[in-house]
């Protein structure tokens, strides 16, 4: 079964309920952590708070099976958002 974030909800299908927030996780961590959280709206794969407190989010890769990249989460979504169509 597919799980997806409250921050896809919100984008793609307000009434939908979610299965967890993204935003929400983050803010649970202690700088240099992360946890798991499969997101498969949008592709994420973890969320983690670097040692800044800046909210990064891992992605797989679309060419190297079992590797992943971590991105900023406010440059992630506004990408999402631009390749998507939202406003």
């Amino acid at each position: 079964m597919a799980d997806f974030s409250k921050q896809w909800c919100e984008l793609n299908d307000p009434e939908m309920p979610h299965d967890f927030d993204l935003v929400e996780e983050y803010n649970k961590l202690q700088p240099g952590y992360s946890v798991s959280m499969i997101c498969e709206g949008v592709g994420i794969l973890a969320v983690a708070k670097g040692h800044q407190n800046e909210m990064l989010i891992a992605v797989g890769d679309d060419y190297v099976d079992d590797y992943i990249h971590w991105k900023d989460y406010n440059e992630f979504i506004e990408n999402y958002k631009i390749e998507q169509g939202i406003k």
